[in-house]
């Protein structure tokens, strides 16, 4: 069984950092594609970040709204993926998810939350202006 757990969330003012985890019991990230995916109210859930870890390097996309600012890595010995979120701004308030086990193995479908297996729960980020 996968199971899926984000951590890291929390309130910040605009201008501020956080860096949300992801851990993963039952699946190894370095297998196939992973994503941070984010929903506030009213809207869609949309993919932030996307990567193979155990891939080419080249492997990785951002959301244009967040290009320069997110930056998404892993540490294989521990299993867990990484969204280090700099300069944020009220409009990246979401609830933010990690995602595993992209069905499309094309990386211009790693974003689309429809192509992932595994969820896991969420963890809320607030930023005030």
């Amino acid at each position: 069984q996968v199971q899926l757990v984000e951590s890291g969330g929390g309130s910040v003012q605009a201008g501020g950092s956080l860096r949300l985890s992801c851990t993963a019991s039952g699946y190894t990230f370095i297998s196939n594609y992973m994503g941070w995916f984010r929903q506030a109210p009213g809207k869609e859930r949309e993919g932030v970040a996307a990567f193979w870890p155990g891939g080419n390097p080249y492997y990785l996309t951002y959301a244009d709204s967040v290009k320069g600012r997110f930056t998404i890595s892993h540490d294989n010995a521990k299993n867990m993926v990484y969204l280090q979120m700099n300069s944020l701004k009220p409009e990246d308030t979401a609830i933010y998810y990690c995602a595993a086990y992209c069905r499309s193995m094309d990386l211009r479908y790693s974003r689309d939350p429809s192509n992932y297996s595994y969820w896991g729960q969420g963890t809320q980020v607030t930023v005030s202006s």
